[in-house]
C-alpha cells in the first residue's frame, strides 16, 4: 500500500514549504495488517490561513483541526503541547510553520501511535514504533505521557484491543501510570471524558482487559470503586467455581465480547453485581439481597458519569432482575409476566433481548461453565414472544372497536390474556414434560 500519504497536488501547490503525513493509527493499524478504517493527516509548514484558503474547515476548538473539503478527513497543524495546569485541558499549545513533524510526534502517548508516512509510503518512527509493534508493546513516548491522565484510559483501552494480538503494557509504562495515580492525577479526569473512553473500550475485544490494566495500576479504584470493591470478595463455589466477584465480572465481560453483545449489553454486565462489594461481612460467601444495593450503585455511578440514559436503563433492568433470569425455570407464570413487564417488554422489544444477552453473559461467565446450556433464555424469550402475540383488539370486544372492554377493565383483560399465554409456555418447560 505504498504511497498510501498522497494527498491531491493542489493540497501542497499552495506553498512549497507545507508537507502532509499521514499519521497514527492508520499507519500503526496498516504495519499490524488490520484494515484501516479512518486516516488522519499532519501538516507541517503551514498557517491557519493557507489551509482555510485551500477549503479546509476548522473544526477544533482547543486545538488547530481541519476538516478536508473533499475526502471530510481530519488534518492538524503539526503542534507541541507545554503543560500548564492540572488535568487533560491543562496544556498551552503551539501550532505553527516552525513546529516538526518529529516534534508532533513526539507529544503523543504509544510509540506505536508516533508514527508517520510521507507521500512515497516511507515511515517516519521517531520514538521506536516499529520495534515496539514487533514486540508486541505499548509503551509511552516519553515521561510527557504523565501529564495527560486520560491516557491511563487510552493505554487500558489499547489493551483490550490489541491484546488478542499478544500486545502487553511495558512494565515502565506501567510503573509511569502507577505513578500518575498516587500523585492523584487521575482525580483530575472529567466525568464525560471517563465515560468516552469506557465506552469505546466496552466495545474492544477484550474489555475485561482495560478493568485489569487500571487495576494493575491503581486507577480503578479512583474511577471506579464500586467496581474495584468486588475484587476479593467470594462468593459460593457452588455456583461461582472462580469464587471472587470481581474475577467474575471479568470472565461476563469477556463472554459478552465473545459472543458480540452490544456495548450497552456489556456495560450492564460491568455494574450488574455491585452490591456485592458491600455484602456484609457476616453473610459472606452469600449475598442476600445485593439485587437491590446493585440498583443503587448503578444508578449513582451512572449519574456521576453522566451515562446516557439506553446504557442506564439496561443496567438498572439487569442489576434488579438477573437473578430472577436465573430462576425461570422454577418461576410461576405471573412472576414471568411481571419481570417481562418491568422491562416494557410490550413496548421495547429491544430491551427483552438486550435483558437476555447480559443474563446469558453472567452465567456463562464463570469458570468451566462457559458453553453451559441456558434453557432460561428460551423459555423467557417464548413466554415473551407468546404474551406479545396476544390480539389485544379481540380482547378489547367485538371487532375492538370501542364497544366492548375500556380502561382499566380492558387493561386487566389482556393481562390475563397475557399470562395464560405464559403460563402455556411455562407449562412446555415443566420437568414432568421432559
Amino acid at each position: 500500500m505504498s504511497g498510501v500519504g498522497a494527498r491531491p497536488a493542489e493540497d501542497s501547490g499552495y506553498n512549497s514549504l507545507m508537507q502532509i503525513y499521514l499519521v497514527g493509527g492508520a499507519v500503526r493499524d496498516r504495519l499490524l495488517g488490520l484494515p484501516v478504517r479512518e486516516r488522519d493527516w499532519v501538516v507541517v509548514g503551514a498557517t491557519p490561513h493557507a489551509l482555510e484558503t485551500l477549503g479546509y474547515r476548522r473544526v477544533g476548538r482547543d486545538f488547530p483541526v481541519y476538516l478536508h473539503p473533499e475526502t471530510g478527513e481530519e488534518y492538524a497543524l503539526a503542534r507541541t503541547e507545554r503543560k500548564t495546569g492540572p488535568g487533560y485541558r491543562g496544556f498551552e499549545v503551539q501550532a505553527d510553520p516552525s513546529v516538526t513533524l518529529e516534534e508532533d510526534l513526539r507529544r503523543r502517548d504509544l510509540t506505536i501511535n508516533a508514527l508517520a508516512e510521507n507521500p512515497a509510503g516511507e515511515i517516519i518512527d521517531p520514538t521506536g514504533g516499529q520495534a515496539h509493534l514487533r514486540a508486541r508493546l505499548l509503551h509511552h513516548v516519553s515521561d510527557a505521557f504523565r501529564e495527560d491522565p486520560v491516557r491511563i484510559l487510552r493505554v487500558a483501552r489499547f489493551a483490550a484491543r490489541f491484546h488478542e494480538l499478544g500486545f502487553r503494557v511495558a512494565p515502565a509504562t506501567l510503573d509511569l501510570m502507577r505513578g500518575m495515580v498516587e500523585a492523584g492525577e487521575t482525580a483530575a479526569l472529567v466525568p464525560e471524558r471517563v465515560w468516552q473512553e469506557t465506552a469505546s473500550a466496552l466495545a474492544e475485544p477484550r474489555p475485561d482487559v482495560y478493568l485489569q490494566v487500571l487495576r494493575d495500576c491503581g486507577a480503578l479504584a479512583v474511577i471506579f470503586p464500586e467496581v474495584d470493591a468486588l475484587f476479593g470478595v467470594p462468593q459460593p463455589a457452588e455456583w461461582h467455581p472462580e469464587i471472587d466477584a470481581g474475577v467474575h465480572v471479568g470472565l461476563a465481560l469477556r463472554e459478552a465480547a465473545r459472543r458480540s453483545f452490544s456495548t450497552e449489553v456489556r456495560f450492564a454486565v460491568l455494574v450488574h453485581d455491585l452490591g456485592k462489594g458491600t455484602t456484609p461481612v457476616a453473610e459472606l460467601p452469600g449475598h442476600p439481597g445485593h439485587e437491590q444495593r446493585s440498583v443503587e450503585l448503578v444508578l449513582k455511578l451512572c449519574q456521576r458519569l453522566a451515562v446516557p440514559n439506553r446504557f442506564r436503563e439496561l443496567a438498572v433492568a439487569v442489576a434488579r432482575n438477573h437473578g430472577l433470569c436465573h430462576r425461570a425455570l422454577e418461576l410461576r407464570p405471573v412472576t414471568i409476566l411481571k419481570m417481562l413487564e418491568s422491562l416494557d417488554a410490550f413496548r421495547r422489544s429491544h430491551r427483552v433481548t438486550e435483558f437476555l444477552d447480559a443474563c446469558e453473559a453472567d452465567a456463562r461467565g464463570r469458570t468451566g461453565l462457559e458453553e453451559q446450556p441456558y434453557p432460561q433464555r428460551e423459555l423467557l424469550f417464548a413466554a415473551w414472544q407468546a404474551a406479545l402475540a396476544v390480539d389485544t383488539r379481540g380482547v378489547a370486544g367485538p371487532g375492538g372497536s370501542g364497544d366492548g372492554l375500556r380502561g382499566a377493565e380492558l387493561g386487566e383483560a389482556i393481562r390475563r390474556a397475557r399470562l395464560a399465554a405464559v403460563a402455556a409456555v411455562r407449562e412446555q418447560f415443566s420437568p414432568a414434560r421432559k
